[in-house]
């Protein structure tokens, strides 16, 4: 889909507000109400727009400590890495997967509550996640930016 310069001032306007009224939207990018509508559910339904959620505080639910996880497997066959991706998508623990390149073949994100909390994390997930050579865990300290909101040109 070729996103025209009102399509990017919604998606603008959306990645700040999800939750930013029609009219409001409508007001902001300089169209009436039924035209923004009828652009957002074209955005909508061209996946443009996936879907719709809340950021939570990391430390208002107690889970402010960022662990990154580099996972190397001892295979990289398509039955290893499906295996893998599997599991991982069943574990609720884990917020955040990529296939990598380079040294690693997975970059995991965990949202923990302290360290013990990463041990449990650690011992009940992690280290039943299939075909796992070898797991290198970091540590952050501090998030200089965090930002959500995707670029848009």
């Amino acid at each position: 889909m070729k996103l025209d310069r009102i399509d990017k001032k919604i998606l603008k306007q959306l990645q700040q507000d999800g939750r930013m009224p029609n009219a409001e939207l409508a007001n902001c990018v300089g169209l009436s109400p039924s035209a923004c509508l009828r652009r957002l559910r074209n955005l909508e339904d061209n996946g443009v727009i996936e879907r719709y959620a809340a950021i939570l505080s990391p430390q208002k639910i107690g889970r402010n400590m960022s662990v990154f996880v580099e996972i190397s497997l001892s295979s990289q066959s398509e039955e290893a890495l499906a295996k893998f991706e599997k599991a991982v998508a069943n574990s609720s623990e884990i917020i955040e997967c990529h296939l990598m390149g380079g040294d690693a073949d997975y970059l995991l994100r965990i949202a923990a509550a302290n360290p013990e909390d990463f041990e449990r994390i650690h011992r009940d997930h992690l280290t039943r996640l299939p075909g796992v050579a070898k797991m290198r865990s970091s540590f952050a300290i501090r998030s200089i930016k965090n930002q959500h909101a995707l670029p848009i040109a």
